[in-house]
Order: C-alpha cells, then sequence, then structure tokens
C-alpha cells in the first residue's frame, strides 16, 4: 500500500499534494460563480476559516469567464469543476484555473478529453480525476454485479490510462461514495495499485450533524492508514462548516496543528450552571484564534479540573462562582458571570511561556 509519503508531488497554484506533504483542506463554494461578489465573499470567508484550496462549479461560459476575475480577489488555489461540456474545461484553464476536476466519462470522446489535455499539458495545469459511486459504468456495474469499491477503482484507473496514453501524467484521483464503508474499501485498494496523490471524501454525507459523523468516521479510516492528500468534509449546509469539521478531523489524527482544541464534559446532575450554552460561546471565541492549545469548559468545579488535565487551560463552574485553571493547577475563583469573560482575557493574552509554565 502507498502511503502519502509515497505519492507523486503534485502542484496546484502556490501549494503542493502529495510526498508527505501536509494534507491540504478543500471546499466547494456554493454560490453561483457567475455572481462574482458572492463567490468572492464566500471564498474569503472559506480563507479565512482555513480551507487551503478552493473549488467552484463552472457550468457555463459566464461562469468560466467570471474566474479571470474571482482570480485576482483570492489568495488560494482555484478549481474548476466540469461536467459534460469539454469547452468549459478548456475555457476555465484560459481563465487562471488553476487544476480542474473532470470525470473523462462524461467530457465527451478521445478527441474531446485530448483538447482538454493539450490545453492542460500547455499551462502544466494537473487534472483531478474524479469518479463516484453515482456515475459507474454500466458496464462495471454489470461485471460486479451493482456498484463495488472494486467497480470504483477500474473505472477511475482506466480514466487514469486514458489521459497517460494522452502523454500526461499531472494527475490527482478522487473515487467517492456515499456509503462509508465502501467508499474506505475503495480506497485502501487505489492505494495499492497507483502513486498519484489521492483526494479523499465522503460524498453526499448529508447535513451538518449526520455527515459530520460519516465525513470523521470515513476520513478518519482512510487517514490513519496513511491514504489520502487532500480532504474534503462534504455537508449541506454554509462549507465554512466543511472547513471547521476538516481541521478537527485532521487535529485529532496528529496531521495539523493549530487551532484551539475545546473540550467539554457531557454535563451530570453536579451540573449547575448552562454549560451548553457557555461551551458554544467558547467555540465561538476560539473560532478564529490562531493557537495550537486545547481549552476545557467543565460543568464541575469539583471533577472540572481534575478531568481536564491535558487542557492547557480551562474554567469549571460551580454554584455562583467557577474555577479557571490550567494543566490542572487552579489558578483562581471566578464569579460565574465573569467566567467567560475571564477565559477570553487569557486567551487572548496567550503566549507560548504559558503551555510550558
Amino acid at each position: 500500500m502507498n502511503h502519502r509519503d509515497k505519492t507523486r508531488v503534485i502542484r496546484i497554484g502556490s501549494r503542493v499534494i502529495g510526498g508527505g506533504n501536509p494534507v491540504l483542506i478543500q471546499s466547494m463554494t456554493n454560490t453561483r460563480t457567475e455572481d462574482i461578489s458572492a463567490t468572492v465573499e464566500q471564498i474569503r470567508r472559506l480563507e479565512a476559516a482555513g480551507c487551503d484550496i478552493i473549488r467552484c462549479a463552472v457550468p457555463s461560459m459566464e461562469a468560466a469567464s467570471a474566474l479571470a476575475v474571482i482570480k485576482k480577489e483570492m489568495n488560494i488555489p482555484l478549481i474548476a469543476d466540469i461536467h459534460f461540456d469539454y469547452r468549459l474545461a478548456i475555457a476555465a484553464i484560459e481563465n487562471g484555473a488553476d487544476k480542474i476536476r473532470i470525470n473523462p466519462g462524461n467530457i465527451g470522446g478521445d478527441e474531446k478529453l485530448k483538447a482538454v489535455v493539450s490545453t492542460a499539458r500547455e499551462r502544466n495545469i494537473p487534472i483531478r480525476v474524479g469518479v463516484n459511486s453515482g456515475s459507474l459504468e454500466k458496464n462495471l456495474i454489470a461485471k460486479y454485479g451493482h456498484v463495488t469499491a472494486e467497480g470504483l477503482v477500474e473505472s477511475a484507473l482506466d480514466k487514469v490510462a486514458r489521459i497517460e496514453d494522452m502523454g500526461y501524467d499531472n494527475l490527482v484521483i478522487s473515487i467517492k461514495s456515499s456509503d462509508v464503508m465502501m467508499c474506505i474499501r475503495a480506497h485502501e485498494l487505489i492505494a495499492q495499485r497507483t502513486d498519484y496523490p489521492l483526494h479523499v471524501g465522503i460524498t453526499e454525507a448529508g447535513t451538518v450533524n449526520a455527515g459530520n459523523i460519516k465525513s470523521a468516521l470515513g476520513l478518519g479510516i482512510i487517514l490513519y492508514q496513511g491514504i489520502g492528500d487532500t480532504i474534503r468534509v462534504s455537508l449541506t449546509g454554509d462549507p465554512v462548516e466543511e472547513i471547521r469539521s476538516a481541521r478537527l478531523i485532521l487535529k485529532t489524527l496528529g496531521l495539523r496543528k493549530g487551532g484551539v482544541e475545546v473540550v467539554s464534559c457531557p454535563t451530570c446532575g453536579r451540573t449547575k450552571i448552562d454549560l451548553i450554552k457557555l461551551v458554544s460561546q467558547v467555540e465561538k471565541i476560539v473560532a478564529d484564534m490562531n493557537l495550537d492549545i486545547k481549552v476545557a469548559v467543565m460543568g464541575c468545579a469539583v471533577n472540572g479540573p481534575g478531568e481536564s488535565k491535558e487542557a492547557d487551560i480551562g474554567i469549571a463552574g460551580g454554584i455562583g462562582e467557577g474555577l479557571l485553571f490550567k494543566k490542572g493547577e487552579i489558578i483562581r475563583k471566578v464569579p460565574e458571570g465573569e467566567l467567560l469573560q475571564v477565559l477570553k482575557d487569557e486567551l487572548e493574552n496567550w503566549n507560548t511561556s504559558d503551555v510550558d509554565d
């Protein structure tokens, strides 16, 4: 099995994936790409949240032309997502896309695919070869009896071979399914058969709640095995939520540092404060803080510091008052109404020596 440090290095604009480089986070705008101002505004929000690479749908020539303007207003690489019309892929490249995503199975015959590959070669633009369970060819469904991980892998590698035969290998592979276990198996199989970098995600994962669970399980298992060079958490909702979830998945697996991790207790009969509201407020405060620390928010002043010794800093509620603690050591008592502000002040004045003290 190819570990991610053995995959090929592929440059996407100013970033690189593969070859042991950090796993990069992607998302996709859900604005109409033709609406330049709305698309730029969303991209800037995604950049601020920690998005490394952004993808935009290109369903029309107007959208392809808009990329040229959008590109000037952003700071991260831009991927153009193309279906059905090979001319849109060519136009997207000509308008500055740093990478294109196509499914060679629906882009047209070999001559149309050759035209896309030729344009990509001229500018050395990588092509993401994307296959998902919903678009698996009928002959492969017939061969395997139904949609399978084996079929997805065969489909993807067949499409890669078509492009390789045209003399181009600046490629990234994506094989996705909404079936988590099928997706895991497909990535295990393809990692044994190619050294191209892999874009990993659970497609059509669902809402923020359901989609996060499915994505955490699927991506967690795949990434833990050393597979995957760039990821997207696909959620039905604000794409900023995808970035927050992806960052937490990578951080939990030890694949990324930075960003505040908030831990909190599940509450019990000893809880005397509105812990659910308090944790929500803390998460909002730390969302944009560039600190690589763990913050605990506990509901019980008795067990809070003890159960959260690994946290760099935390607060624990009591009756009318609470505790501020660092590394399990109580620093001082704080009136309940001041807990949130005290924690915020501590974080805003945080420095690296606080972790070592």
